[in-house]
């Protein structure tokens, strides 16, 4: 019988899968790192979320390990080169949360061009302050994308059915995707657009994909949107141009450090923040649970 250890949560409805078709799981959560060390070397597959590092040290332990599956889309917690050097395999399960993150990219525009955080916060100092919250509509706005992939398409589909012209830059990719995008070079989705958001990996040796010089090129009024990974956004160009009014406001899900200290990032009014909930649905975390069983069944040949 194959033995899978489940270090990090997933939905019952995965685990329930992944008995029926007979494999044995464990479900160890939150191992130290020397604890893991100790427990990895008698199963042949992991199911991992965020929490659980699989660094080189740990993997170097696993020896009868041929699989790991990511349970969401990020694989910046597992070491992939050592992997593919013992002759792991790693897999994810990138379009589980797709739709999630998208509505909330779009809510925190919505949360931005109303005022949401504001509004929310002087009712409950009991303040009115309904002539200060003149908002402004979705509706007729420029919807700048950085990344063009599944999540980007999918915020495209949706902004434009709520009336916005969505402009998108990739690196990788220079036809559109989806017929409700035009592609564009950076510098012109920058200076067009009246909100931005991204959906791109971080690549540490590339750094950020927004600091201040790209800040300084986008309109006064513009706001920008990160619910894609920390680190893609300079923190600390958000807080300066936010401070020096480069840009109109700001929505962060993730940050470079979680949870985030920066306490001169998180004092604006103009900030609307939310603690990395991007795959935090029912439905998503519904379907990640179900990828990450279908992702070993299939990698040991197992029916459905």
């Amino acid at each position: 019988m194959v033995k899978i250890l489940i270090s990090d949560p997933i939905a019952e409805e995965g685990v329930e899968k992944l008995e029926d078709a007979g494999f044995e799981l464990d479900h160890k959560y939150d191992l130290s790192p020397e604890e893991l060390k100790q427990e990895i070397g008698q199963y042949e597959g992991i199911v991992v979320r965020s929490a659980t590092k699989l660094r080189a040290p740990i993997l170097d332990e696993a020896d009868n390990l041929e699989i790991v599956v990511r349970a969401g889309v990020g694989l910046d917690n597992i070491d992939l080169d050592h992997a593919d050097e013992l002759g792991i395999e790693v897999r994810n399960t990138p379009e589980a949360s797709s739709n999630s993150v998208a509505e909330l990219a779009l809510g925190h525009m919505f949360s931005l061009a109303r005022d949401i955080p504001r509004g929310t916060a002087s009712l409950k100092e009991q303040k009115w302050i309904k002539s200060d919250l003149k908002g402004t509509e979705l509706a007729g706005k420029t919807l700048g994308i950085i990344g063009a992939g599944r999540i980007g398409s999918l915020v495209a589909q949706k902004a434009t059915a709520l009336g916005m012209e969505a402009l998108a830059y990739d690196k990788y990719i220079d036809e559109a995707p989806v017929e409700e995008i035009e592609m564009v070079e950076m510098d012109e989705l920058l200076e067009k657009s009246d909100y931005v958001t991204l959906h791109i990996p971080f690549v540490a040796s590339e750094g950020a994909t927004i600091a201040e010089a790209e800040l300084k090129k986008m309109k006064d009024s513009a706001c920008i949107v990160n619910c894609a990974r920390g680190g893609v956004v300079d923190e600390d160009a958000i807080a300066k141009a936010l401070k020096n009014d480069w840009i109109g406001a700001a929505a962060l899900d993730v940050f470079t450090e979680e949870p985030p200290s920066k306490e001169e990032l998180l004092k604006f009014d103009n900030l609307s923040l939310t603690p990395h909930l991007g795959a935090s649905t029912v439905e998503a975390q519904r379907r990640v649970g179900t990828q990450t069983a279908d992702e070993l069944m299939n990698f040991f040949g197992k029916e459905e």
